[in-house]
């Protein structure tokens, strides 16, 4: 349903910017889910939305940051506030590549503390004037929340760091985790003052806002969601170490499209879904999904880019040009390596420092006086104690390089450790003969696409330096392999920052490169860099979100859970998908007189979880009660060989029995197994047995299960990667040995089985069927109960025989799955306990009816 706050809002700030007489009121949208229609006013929009400087727009984009891309600055004189654009904000730059016609309103803190009386004024300007919903965070919040859980938790764990002692890192602190959730929460609370459920995109950045996912599904379960993490994402290894991991998992998973730079960091979240939460993924047609609770969660695997107009813009400035001529005259005769970082321990500036020093160290006759490095720093984002031994370690090394290897009118490295603004900062690119980035570990890092465009230049600033415009030209790149970046720029020299000395060498093999190999090398990167600029990226990004959410409401939702702590998540199901009601069916099953129950065993009438496989004496007790009502014929369908059940089952006389998924059945107690004539030579075991033994020679956790119909490969309790992997080629290696034999082989659910061609549970409710029909006691009520994919068999089987014109009239049929979940059946019941209820229901039912004459089918009717 529409916000009104929504409406509300925006329609409030386009009265004050416009004095314009009302637009008339578009056509009412159409309904698509039950519900009402929220009264607009007549100046507002059918989407809730006003759009003040076009008509109104097709599509809106709600982009929610830590900072919204605003620059701050408070009049001393007059103590108000002045705002402008950070054109240099990679959320504001992405604009330009997102289609015509979407409004962007943009949700985030700001950079400076707003005093409270003046925050209500601030809010309405800054949406009036910029499309911007601050969130105001209060200075205590704000320092747990982004001091604390963010730059002394996630931002190290992310980084591959662990508190393994309070000299590195924080340990996990609750009170850090509430604040962040408080602070989230704040967040969700300023998203939903201008979303429009219905109609709105959402698109949330960064791990600042991993909780935001989940409280928005909450309160607005359709809400279409994307994220983009922009920092790496840890193995499972390290991420499991987080007390929080479910939580902020399960969070993520409540967006639609969930966005990473490179393709180790989505494997690397896979596998925490896979191992933490149990969850499977498949690609299809090029798309990685997660199938969660119905709903289809994408992955998306695409680095970002740099805004090549704001690059070209700076370069041109007069300003830009002049700092260009007085780096080049500055280090005139000398090759310039150039390295631009944040000051923080993961950037590898003291090994960059130690990599130059073994440079000099090497190469000192061939690069003495030859060789500098200016190395700017970028102002810290947070002061801890690491950060100030970074700096120190850094200030101690450049010393000792400059006092051993300089002299008056040379200095090998350069440190600028102050605020450098961008003109300066394109000027040292534009001049620099190589650019190195170090980083131990690092989200994309654009350092190295920003080099490659100032080293391309532009005609002005070509024009300005005495440059030909035809003449080629050249960059060098040293990137770690550990950046996010590193896949994208295959003309760089990889290096591992840990190894100080290949450091060293590529740097001496960058500044001493033939020309014409630094010419080729730049124009691929250049032609990677240009063409996958930061437009390209938000584009890309839109349109697979809006994919993602097409199907939004072609399913019913509905949220489990009561909160963040809580694993909250929508279930996604058909629209007629709904849980079986014991008096809707007991209703049903009073008023009919031929009946045909089936009922799967494990994961039915018998948990999963339960280590006894032995049925209960109340399993026992109700299906004896339902197997005494002449009107019904009872079956246990199950993959379960035909020994065991007929041990579990031996107190229930008339109680029919398919073993082995059909291979066998037995109509009661008194009478013989029927074996499935479509089979009768085993000898593909041979072939079969000696290679699963060898896949589970090599995958600890893994065993042979033995049937007389079928032989079952699981692997469980093995790795999960692993045991996956190991299916795969199982299933690959059985699939090319058994091409000739009668059999198929398939995969499912932790296991590979192979057994005979024409036997499944759907063939059994098939034939059990036909044989009621037969005999001419046709049923009029059809109950089937089964939990996994085998029984989806049954669902389909039924429905197409009861299609079938042997039936004079359709019976009532009851498909019901265990959990809520995609299914081919209609109903479904939470849990084995539900299925043991509702049994008991339908056995009480039949106690209160008069005995009838025995209708059900006899074993020797059928043989």
């Amino acid at each position: 349903m529409a916000s009104r706050s929504c409406a509300n809002l925006l329609d409030l700030v386009s009265e004050d910017l416009l004095d314009i007489p009302k637009t008339p009121r578009i056509l009412p949208r159409v309904m698509t889910v039950p519900g009402i229609i929220p009264d607009l006013d007549d100046y507002g929009t059918a989407d809730g939305s006003s759009d003040v400087l076009s008509s109104v727009p097709w599509r809106r984009i709600i982009i929610v940051a830590n900072q919204l891309p605003l620059h701050a600055q408070r009049d001393p004189a007059t103590g108000s506030w002045c705002f402008s654009l950070d054109e240099d904000s990679l959320v504001l730059q992405m604009k330009d590549g997102l289609s015509s016609g979407t409004e962007v309103i943009y949700v985030g803190s700001l950079k400076v503390d707003i005093e409270a009386k003046k925050q209500e004024e601030i809010a309405q300007k800054l949406l009036e004037e910029y499309r911007c919903i601050p969130t105001f965070l209060d200075p205590d919040l704000q320092r747990k929340f982004y001091h604390g859980f963010c730059k002394q938790q996630l931002w190290p764990l992310f980084h591959y760091m662990l508190p393994i002692c309070p000299d590195h890192g924080d340990r996990f602190n609750k009170s850090l985790w509430q604040a962040y959730k408080t602070a989230n929460r704040k967040f969700a609370d300023k998203v939903f003052e201008v979303i429009n459920p219905d109609n709105d995109y959402v698109w949330i950045h960064d791990y600042h806002l991993m909780a935001l996912p989940t409280l928005l599904r909450k309160r607005a379960h359709r809400v279409k969601l994307g994220f983009f993490l922009h920092s790496p994402f840890p193995t499972s290894e390290i991420y499991r170490t987080l007390p929080v991991r479910d939580e902020i998992l399960r969070s993520l998973l409540n967006s639609d499209l969930i966005g990473f730079h490179t393709f180790d960091y989505a494997r690397h979240f896979l596998s925490c879904c896979s191992r933490i939460l149990g969850l499977t993924y498949e690609s299809k047609r090029g798309y990685i999904g997660i199938e969660y609770y119905g709903r289809t969660v994408y992955i998306k695997i695409l680095p970002v880019g740099v805004h090549m107009g704001r690059l070209e813009t700076v370069l041109n400035l007069p300003c830009t040009v002049n700092k260009v001529k007085e780096i080049q005259e500055r280090f005139k005769g000398k090759k310039l390596i150039l390295g631009v970082d944040d000051m923080d321990i993961f950037k590898g500036i003291s090994l960059k420092l130690l990599a130059m020093e073994q440079l000099l160290k090497q190469y000192l006759r061939k690069v003495d006086g030859k060789v500098v490095l200016v190395q700017i720093t970028n102002p810290a984002r947070s002061n801890g104690k690491d950060v100030q031994e970074a700096r120190r370690e850094a200030f101690s090394t450049v010393e000792r390089i400059n006092e051993k290897y300089g002299s008056p009118d040379y200095h090998p490295v350069v440190l600028i450790d102050q605020p450098v603004p961008l003109y300066e900062k394109i000027a040292y690119y534009a001049a620099a003969d190589c650019c190195i980035v170090n980083a131990v570990r690092d989200g994309m890092n654009l350092v190295p696409y920003k080099y490659v465009v100032c080293r391309q230049g532009t005609r002005e600033m070509n024009k300005a330096l005495g440059i030909v415009e035809e003449s080629p030209r050249t960059s060098m790149l040293v990137v770690s392999e550990f950046i996010g970046c590193s896949p994208s720029l295959s003309g760089a020299i990889r290096v591992n920052p840990w190894n100080v000395e290949d450091v060293a060498d590529a740097l001496y093999k960058a500044v001493t490169m033939p020309e014409p190999e630094k010419q080729l090398r730049h124009e691929k990167h250049y032609r990677y860099v240009s063409s996958h600029n930061v437009a390209y990226w938000a584009r890309s990004f839109e349109q697979d979100l809006e994919r993602a959410c097409k199907d939004h409401y072609n399913r019913r939702c509905w949220g489990i859970g009561l909160g963040l702590g809580l694993g909250f998540r929508v279930i996604a199901l058909d629209l007629n998908f709904r849980k079986l009601s014991i008096d809707h069916i007991v209703s049903a099953y009073k008023r009919t007189n031929r009946r045909a129950i089936f009922l799967d065993y494990d994961g039915t009438v018998m948990p999963q979880t339960s280590i006894s496989k032995t049925p209960s004496d109340e399993v026992i007790s109700v299906l004896n009660s339902l197997c005494s009502d002449p009107k019904n014929t009872v079956f246990i369908v199950s993959g379960r060989g035909r020994s065991s059940l007929s041990e579990w089952f031996a107190p229930c006389e008339t109680l029919g029995i398919a073993a082995e998924h059909g291979y066998f059945i037995r109509w009661g107690k008194a009478a013989d197994w029927e074996t499935c004539s479509l089979a009768a030579d085993f000898d593909w075991k041979t072939i079969v047995e000696p290679v699963m033994r060898l896949y589970t020679e090599t995958t600890d956790g893994s065993y042979i299960e033995s049937k007389e119909s079928a032989l079952v490969w699981h692997h469980q309790d093995a790795d999960p990667d692993f045991g996956s992997c190991q299916a795969k080629e199982l299933l690959d290696h059985l699939e090319s040995v058994l091409a000739n034999e009668p059999v198929v082989v398939k995969r499912g659910q932790h296991i590979v089985e192979v057994k005979p061609q024409g036997v499944s549970k759907g063939l059994v409710a098939e034939k059990l069927l036909s044989a009621m029909v037969c005999s001419g006691k046709q049923p009029d009520f059809v109950l089937c109960i089964g939990d996994d994919r085998s029984d989806e068999d049954m669902f389909e089987s039924i429905l197409s025989t009861v299609a079938n014109p042997s039936f004079h009239e359709a019976p009532e049929i009851f498909a019901c799955t265990v959990g809520q979940k995609p299914s081919k059946a209609k109903y479904y019941l939470d849990d084995t306990v539900d299925v043991v209820k509702l049994l008991y229901g339908l056995a009480a039912a039949s106690s209160q009816q008069p005995k009838h004459t025995d209708s059900r089918v006899s074993f020797e009717s059928t043989a």
